[in-house]
C-alpha cells in the first residue's frame, strides 16, 4: 500500500529557498523536504557568481536598488526591490554565521575582508562570492545543517505530481474556502504514488530551463511547481521573460557548464574567431551590459557570420589571478583541453533563469490559501523583464525568511490533518509506448529553442502554439491511460509550462528586456509597462497585460 505522511509544513524542492525555509522552520514545527534526486542537486549547487548585496561602504541600498530597476526594464515593482535589497546584508550574516565560507582577500592594512566581485547590470562591486563555486558552498552548508535537525524528514528521489486541494477532495463546497491540504507524491524507489498530508505546502521547486533544448541548468529543472500551481488554480505572470545566459561552454562532451559572468566583470572580452571585440557595437557597456543585451548579441553575431560559437577571452590577465579567482572554471576547461590562462573559451548562450512565475506576495502567498511559492518558482517583482547577475540567491534567501515568518504566525501544529484520498490507479495500465514520451520531450525542447528563443517573430510563436496544443492532447491522453513514470511526470509539466511562455510571449507585443520580437522592436511608449498575467482555466482562460 502507498505510504501516507503528514507534516506541519511541507516543501517541495531542495535549492537555497527550499532548504533556507526548512532550517528557519524546524525549530517550530514538523517539516518535510522533498527533492527529486540527491538533495543537493538543483540549480543553486550549480550556481557560480555569488549573492548580491551592499556590503561596502561605497555602495548603497539606493545604487543597488536602482540597478535593478533599470535592469529589470520598468516592470520591477520598486517595493519589493527595496524589501529585497535592504534584507541583503542580514541574509549574507544568516549564511555566514550557518558556516558558508565566502572568499576573503587581505586588505591594506593587513586584515582580511570578503573579496565582492562586480557583474552585468552593477554599478559597484558587490557581488560575495565562495572563489567560482557559491552556490556549491551555499547548498552543501544548508545540506549539512538540515541532514542534522531532527525535526526535518527528507525525501529524495521524490517527485511532486499534483497539489491536494479541499475543493478536490470535498473538504470544501465553495471554491473561495479552497486551500491547499498537500500534494500527491511519485516514489521513484516504489514506483507507487504516496500522499503528503500538510498544514502548509510551499513550491521551493525551481525554474524550467530543460524545456529548452540548450540550458545551464541541471536536468531536474522542469517546472514541476509552476505547473502544479497553475494546475490547482493559480496565477502566473511573466512566463515570456527567459533569461538566456551569454556564457555556457560549447564543447561536444560538456553538458550544461556554465562560465560565470564574474569572468567579464573581471575583465574577460568576447570576440569573434578572429580575435576582433564585438560586443561595444552593440551596448556602450560593452561585456558589462545586461545579460539580455549579450546574448542577443552573441545571437546576432553567430547567425549573421553562421558561428557554432564565440569565445570568451581572459587570457591577458595573470595566470595565478585566473587560478584563484575561478579554479572550477579553470579545471573544468582543462579537462577537455581549454587552457583559459594561454586561449579563449568557446562559449554560446543557454536558457538560465526563468524571471516569471507563480504570483506572490512579499511572504510569498499564492492565491490559493495555504500554499507558498518561494524562489524561482514563484514571480515576486523583484526582477521585471530581465533579472540582475546574482540577485536570485539573495531573493531565495530573503523570501524564505519572510516565508517563514508568515507560516510560523498561522499554523496550528496540533490541528489534526483531514483524511485525504489515496491515488487512483485502478484504471490504468502498464505502458508499452514510452517512446512516445521521449519523443514528445524532444520534440518540446527543439520547437522552444528554434521557435521561442533569443529572439523571436510571430510566425513562429504562432507555429510553437499550434504544436503545443497537439502535444497537449497527446500528453493528457497519454497521462489518463498510462502508470506514471518520473519522465512522464515531467513531460507534463514542460508541456505545460511551455505553452504558457507561449501565450506569454503572444501576449506582448513590443521587446522589453529578455523578451525580444523582431514584429515589434521597440517598448511600448504609449502606456505604462504592464505584467502579463496568465489566469487558468478553471478561474478564466484570458491572458491579459495588467
Amino acid at each position: 500500500m502507498p505510504q501516507q505522511y503528514h507534516h506541519d509544513v511541507l516543501i517541495i524542492g531542495s535549492g537555497a529557498s527550499g532548504l533556507s525555509l526548512a532550517l528557519q522552520l524546524a525549530d517550530h514545527a514538523r517539516v518535510a523536504v522533498l527533492s527529486k534526486g540527491p538533495l543537493t542537486e538543483g540549480a543553486t549547487f550549480y550556481a557560480q557568481g555569488g549573492v548580491s548585496a551592499v556590503l561596502d561602504t561605497q555602495d548603497s541600498v539606493e545604487s543597488h536598488v536602482n540597478d535593478t530597476l533599470i535592469a529589470g526594464a520598468g516592470l520591477c515593482r520598486e517595493d519589493v526591490v527595496r524589501f529585497v535589497v535592504e534584507q541583503g546584508p542580514r541574509s549574507i550574516d544568516w549564511l555566514i554565521e550557518l558556516g558558508v565560507a565566502f572568499t576573503r582577500v587581505e586588505t591594506a592594512d593587513g586584515h582580511s575582508d570578503y573579496h565582492l566581485n562586480r557583474e552585468g547590470g552593477h554599478s559597484h562591486r558587490r557581488i560575495i562570492h565562495a572563489a567560482d563555486a557559491t552556490g556549491r558552498a551555499i547548498e552543501t552548508t544548508l545540506e549539512g545543517r538540515v541532514r542534522a535537525h531532527p525535526a526535518i524528514d527528507l525525501f529524495e528521489y521524490h517527485t511532486a505530481v499534483d497539489l491536494i486541494t479541499a475543493t478536490k477532495t470535498g473538504h470544501a463546497a465553495d471554491p473561495a474556502a479552497d486551500r491547499c491540504l498537500g500534494a500527491y507524491v511519485y516514489s521513484q524507489a516504489s514506483g507507487q504514488v504516496e500522499v503528503f498530508g500538510a498544514g502548509a505546502v510551499v513550491l521551493a521547486s525551481g525554474g524550467a530551463g530543460k524545456v529548452y533544448l540548450y540550458t545551464s541548468n541541471p536536468d531536474v529543472s522542469t517546472g514541476d511547481g509552476i505547473a502544479m500551481a497553475w494546475r490547482a488554480g493559480c496565477r502566473v505572470a511573466n512566463m515570456e521573460f527567459v533569461q538566456f545566459h551569454p556564457t555556457c561552454l560549447y564543447h561536444p562532451q560538456a553538458k550544461s557548464y556554465l562560465i560565470t559572468e564574474a569572468i567579464r566583470g573581471e575583465g574577460g572580452i568576447l570576440r569573434l574567431p578572429d580575435g576582433e571585440p564585438f560586443m561595444a557595437r552593440f551596448d556602450e557597456r560593452a561585456e558589462l551590459a545586461p545579460r539580455d543585451i549579450v546574448a542577443r548579441a552573441i545571437d546576432h553575431e553567430m547567425k549573421r557570420l553562421g558561428l557554432d560559437c564565440v569565445y570568451l577571452d581572459i587570457s591577458h590577465k595573470p595566470a595565478e589571478f585566473i587560478h584563484e579567482h575561478f579554479p572550477s572554471i579553470q579545471a573544468t576547461c582543462l579537462k577537455y583541453g581549454i587552457d583559459m590562462t594561454a586561449d579563449p573559451i568557446p562559449v554560446v548562450p543557454a536558457a538560465h533563469y526563468l524571471c516569471g512565475g507563480v504570483v506572490v506576495d512579499t511572504a510569498g502567498h499564492t492565491d490559493l490559501a495555504g500554499l507558498y511559492a518561494i524562489g524561482e518558482a514563484s514571480s515576486t517583482g523583484l526582477h521585471g523583464a530581465n533579472r540582475m547577475a546574482s540577485n536570485s540567491l539573495l531573493e531565495c534567501v530573503v523570501f524564505a525568511h519572510a516565508a517563514y515568518q508568515d507560516i510560523v504566525s498561522q499554523i496550528d501544529t496540533g490541528a489534526s490533518a483531514p483524511a485525504l484520498p489515496d491515488w487512483d490507479e485502478s484504471l490504468i495500465t502498464d505502458s508499452d509506448e514510452e517512446v512516445v514520451v521521449s519523443h514528445n520531450w524532444d520534440e518540446i525542447r527543439r520547437f522552444m529553442w528554434d521557435y521561442v528563443g533569443i529572439v523571436r517573430t510571430t510566425k513562429r510563436l504562432q507555429r510553437a502554439q499550434h504544436r503545443i496544443q497537439l502535444l497537449q492532447n497527446e500528453i493528457h491522453e497519454y497521462y489518463s491511460n498510462f502508470r506514471l513514470t518520473n519522465d512522464l511526470i515531467e513531460l507534463r509539466n514542460i508541456c505545460a509550462v511551455a505553452d504558457m511562455i507561449i501565450h506569454s510571449a503572444l501576449a506582448r507585443r513590443e521587446s522589453r528586456g529578455l523578451h525580444y520580437i523582431t514584429d515589434y522592436p521597440l517598448p511600448d511608449s504609449s502606456q505604462p509597462p504592464r505584467d502579463t498575467v496568465l489566469t487558468p482555466p478553471r478561474r478564466s482562460s484570458a491572458a491579459q497585460t495588467a
